[in-house]
């Protein structure tokens, strides 16, 4: 039995920053994951995707976040059981909770944080015939690896920020890329579609729209592609089609946990703490739903903050906790004046 203050569900970036604010407070975390390593999707689907509303990186690659965060977290020696999915939860006499794995892990603690980002997930697959054949061929739905298209022809389809993105970031990588959207207007950042007009009038990125891919030619690996835009037909030769639709989000087993659902998300109480309708459980990052309800990452870390102050609180009924800022209290784990726990703090926080 693996015993902790914090059980945190998910070890993406909002449940990597709830260790460090329960750190803070003193608070030992556990955290548990399906995938093999931490990271959530960050590390996963595209540690090399740049992300730009990270406050005071005007640009940091989602692998580099989750290094920094992991770095960040050090001084508070969490727990991690990985490549495993949580399962099973039992309420306790005395309000705490025991959660079993798929592989019979059994984790005690009186919090519960889910922090799951979409849940497991499956990218969504254009209506092509064969496409299926040529996956892993030519054909991806997620890039793991920029360096992959190295002075490739690469078609992107789809009028989101990844799309878009990835289209932006591949101009100076791949050979040819072209963006293929079903409409004119694109869904992502104003700024990304800016950018992508921009490169396309100085020939780096071949826009087409509105339009989409209808055929996948080739034998043992992909060598074309088929658009249709309105009545006309291009065929295009090429290197990769990465399609780009999008998630589709499942909870799992978490789903049968008796939490309220909405829309494939658990509902929290935003006004105080991101308690789910289970005292005990909390809900923070993707996973989570409320009014206004906004899925970026530095939203996670701020629910995150407020979580954990709620926590404690739980924990120790009888306290008085009073905030300190670590800039003056600096970070349990590290040790000498207050001028080296402020650089220690500078430190982790790069």
């Amino acid at each position: 039995m693996i015993k902790t203050d914090i059980l945190i569900i998910g070890a993406g970036p909002t449940g990597l920053f709830a260790v460090f604010e329960a750190g803070l407070l003193k608070l030992k975390c556990h955290l548990i994951d399906a995938l093999p390593q931490p990271g959530g999707q960050c590390a996963e689907i595209y540690p090399k995707k740049p992300i730009y509303d990270i406050p005071g990186f005007p640009e940091v690659l989602a692998g580099d976040l989750v290094d920094n965060l992991l770095e960040q977290i050090k001084p508070f020696d969490p727990g991690f059981t990985l490549g495993e999915r949580a399962q099973d939860i039992e309420k306790q006499d005395d309000g705490s909770f025991i959660v079993t794995t798929n592989k019979r892990t059994k984790h005690h603690a009186p919090i519960i944080a889910i922090a799951g980002g979409l849940g497991s997930f499956e990218p969504r697959k254009p209506m092509i015939d064969n496409l299926k054949a040529f996956e892993d061929k030519g054909v991806e739905y997620i890039i793991r690896d920029p360096e992959v298209y190295r002075n490739k022809k690469v078609v992107i389809a789809g009028g989101g920020d990844s799309a878009l993105d990835w289209s932006i970031f591949l101009s100076d990588v791949a050979n040819e890329v072209t963006l293929v959207h079903r409409r004119n207007e694109f869904r992502g950042a104003l700024d990304s579609v800016e950018k992508v007009q921009e490169l396309k009038n100085l020939g780096k990125i071949n826009l087409i729209t509105p339009a989409e891919v209808i055929e996948v030619q080739g034998e043992d690996k992909l060598t074309g592609v088929t658009i249709k835009r309105g009545e006309e037909k291009i065929n295009l030769s090429v290197d990769h089609f990465i399609p780009l639709f999008g998630l589709s989000p499942k909870l799992g087993p978490i789903a049968d946990w008796g939490l309220e659902i909405e829309k494939n998300a658990i509902k929290v109480d935003n006004t105080l703490d991101y308690q789910t309708n289970i005292p005990g459980i909390y809900a923070i990052g993707d996973v989570n739903t409320y009014p206004g309800k906004l899925k970026l990452i530095l939203c996670g870390f701020h629910e995150a903050t407020l979580m954990c102050q709620s926590a404690y609180q739980r924990i120790f009924p009888d306290k008085r906790y009073v905030m300190k800022y670590t800039t003056v209290s600096g970070i349990d784990g590290f040790d000498g004046s207050r001028k080296e726990a402020e650089k220690a703090v500078v430190k982790a926080i790069q």
